[in-house]
Formats: structure tokens, C-alpha cells, sequence
């Protein structure tokens, strides 16, 4: 089925010059980029994007490490693309991250583990909107 996902390389992967090779992943196992920018998120935008953390201890460690620095924001479209974005990226925390995923291979922390992505359709409509509202259409799991 095919479906839209969103997802950001942190500012770690861009100071780390990691952009090329997230990308590459991502066009290698056939998703198309539909979507891209590149900036610097407020605290605000920062605040929105991670709002369902926002009763965490760790809410204002995220906020403080997405605007630290430019990130790339990205809607992939294809089949099952959320499922698939969220197997090339691996699992959060970098020491269960699999080799051969992005945070596998390139994550040096659980914060600092490269990229973000929706895990499922909800977040991915909700991020899509909050940076790409042109984008932002429904589809169905």
C-alpha cells in the first residue's frame, strides 16, 4: 500500500555530513523522495513535533538536541513506506540498533542516533503537516 512517512536526519547526522548516505538508503530500497528542506527548527517547532513527549523527564533534552543545530526534513513516499523507513533506520536506543540499519551503523548515543522517523501512520500525517502542509494527505494502513 502505498503511503507517505516522514523523516528528519538530527543535527548530529548533518554535522557528521550523514545526509548523502540516509538519503542514499532510503532511494536504494526503492522509496521516492517527495518532499525536502532544509532548516533549523525553533522551540516551538521543536516543541510540536515532539508534543507527545511533553510530560517526559527527557522532553526538554529532545527539544534542546533538535535545535542544536540545521536538520533535514523529508517525506518518503512508497509502499509500506513507514514500516520500511523504520526497518532502514533501526531501533532508538544505539545499542540495540541492528548493523546494517542507520542508527546500527552510524548512532554513537540514544541521542544522538542520526535520524528520526514516524512510527506510524497518526505521527507520520502529524509530521508531515506540521513541515510539509502541502504534503499532507491521508492514507490508509
Amino acid at each position: 500500500m502505498t503511503q507517505k512517512t516522514f523523516v528528519m536526519v538530527k543535527p548530529d547526522g548533518v554535522k557528521r555530513k550523514l545526509i548523502g548516505e540516509v538519503v542514499s538508503r532510503f532511494e536504494r530500497k526503492g522509496l521516492t523522495l517527495v518532499a525536502a528542506k532544509f532548516l533549523w527548527l525553533t522551540d516551538p517547532q521543536a516543541q510540536a513535533h515532539y508534543a507527545e513527549h511533553a510530560e517526559k523527564p527527557f522532553f526538554a533534552e529532545l527539544v534542546e538536541m533538535i535545535t542544536s543545530g540545521p536538520v533535514l526534513a523529508m517525506v518518503w513516499e512508497g509502499d509500506d513506506a513507514i514500516a520500511l523507513a523504520r526497518l532502514l533506520i533501526g531501533k532508538t536506543a544505539h545499542l540495540d540498533a541492528a548493523p546494517g540499519t542507520i542508527r546500527g551503523d552510524f548512532a554513537t548515543s540514544t541521542r544522538s542516533n542520526i535520524v528520526h522517523g514516524a512510527d506510524g501512520i497518526a505521527s507520520a500525517q502529524r509530521e508531515i503537516a506540521l513541515f510539509f502542509p502541502e504534503q499532507a494527505q491521508r492514507y490508509d494502513a
